[in-house]
């Protein structure tokens, strides 16, 4: 059970229900008690079912952020045979906020690449919460390159609030950074798989997420910006916060019918913080089947494909304007309102 300052507000049914199932097991001395556990037990799983069933954008935020989540190094451990990790831009210095690194998932090769936010304060600090600078992103072009250079594919784990946008990185480049990693990874003659594991925020995000395939885990969100950002922007506050959330469309129901991502990922119930392990094998399975099925494909046609995947973004149909000639009329004096 986790620690009660990692408690998400809308779970507070399911904790109190947790916690009179163990005070029940700690006495567990009749049949009466056994079959009011068992009785509990599904109960528990079908409560926590339903809560999760019905989350509101805001609340998915939550749970994408929860301090349990796992992140890129537990997919490493969890997902991967062997992994050995690769440093540094060759230009300015190694950000610990994206890894990389060649792995090994059963009989493929791959180079993974992925945002890491840390787990303790040490870690969060070293990590910088997971904002990449951009030696960070110039780092993920360099590993991506040499990927291609060997034919091997690419599995790319987003999980980001965003780029970090502080004086040094800005100074360094961040935007251009982030700007050459996508137009690289558009034309690499290799597969590229990306999943969003938790948080998918802004350029940031998009900046490792351009693939053949680009999947989410059910309670993640992958937006434009986050939403106390749109809210500080278009609210003036950050208090409205759920309203901008619920506004954005980003959950992953809303993002598979707009066909920004490919697949969904299912999360065990109540989400992959809760079992490590399962969602670690599903994301396995998720990687295996793609990779399977894009190293099948010739180069010019993949790479072609995910051109086009990216060209289709934000494209809309309108009814044919009336002309000029059609909405005006004349007035008296002879001038025209149009």
């Amino acid at each position: 059970m986790p620690a009660p300052e990692q408690r998400l507000s809308f779970e507070k049914p399911i904790f109190e229900m947790e916690a009179r199932l163990e005070s029940l097991r700690q006495n567990a001395n009749s049949p009466e008690i056994r079959d009011e556990i068992q009785r509990l037990r599904l109960g528990l799983a079908e409560l926590t079912r339903k809560i999760y069933a019905d989350l509101s954008a805001w609340e998915t935020v939550e749970v994408s952020r929860h301090p349990e989540r796992p992140q890129t190094v537990d997919y490493i451990d969890l997902v991967f045979d062997e992994f050995v990790e690769l440093h540094g831009d060759k230009t300015f210095g190694d950000d610990r906020a994206i890894r990389t690194g060649w792995a090994k998932l059963d009989e493929f090769k791959a180079m993974v690449v992925g945002h890491q936010k840390g787990r303790d304060s040490k870690e969060r600090v070293l990590c910088n919460f997971g904002c990449a600078h951009p030696e960070g992103y110039r780092k993920a072009i360099a590993k991506m390159k040499m990927a291609a250079k060997f034919g091997i594919p690419i599995v790319c784990f987003v999980d980001t609030p965003g780029a970090y946008p502080g004086i040094a990185s800005e100074e360094r480049g961040v935007a251009q950074a982030i700007a050459d990693a996508m137009f690289v990874a558009s034309t690499l003659p290799t597969p590229i798989v990306c999943v969003v594991i938790g948080e998918g925020g802004s350029g940031g995000a998009i900046g490792i997420c351009v693939g053949d395939r680009v999947a989410m885990l059910e309670f993640s969100y992958y937006s434009v910006i986050s939403p106390e950002g749109c809210a500080g922007i278009l609210w003036k506050s950050g208090e409205y916060k759920d309203k901008a959330a619920e506004a954005l469309r980003f959950t992953s129901k809303d993002l598979l019918k707009f066909e920004v991502v490919d697949d969904v990922i299912e999360e065990p119930v109540g989400g992959a913080h809760r079992d490590h392990r399962l969602m670690a094998l599903r994301v396995k399975q998720y990687l295996r089947a793609q990779l399977r099925e894009l190293t099948k494909i010739p180069v010019d046609e993949l790479v072609e494909k995910r051109y086009q995947r990216f060209r289709k973004f934000g494209v809309f149909e309108t009814e044919a304007l009336e002309t000029a000639s059609e909405v005006s009329e004349e007035k008296p004096d002879g001038a025209q309102v149009i």
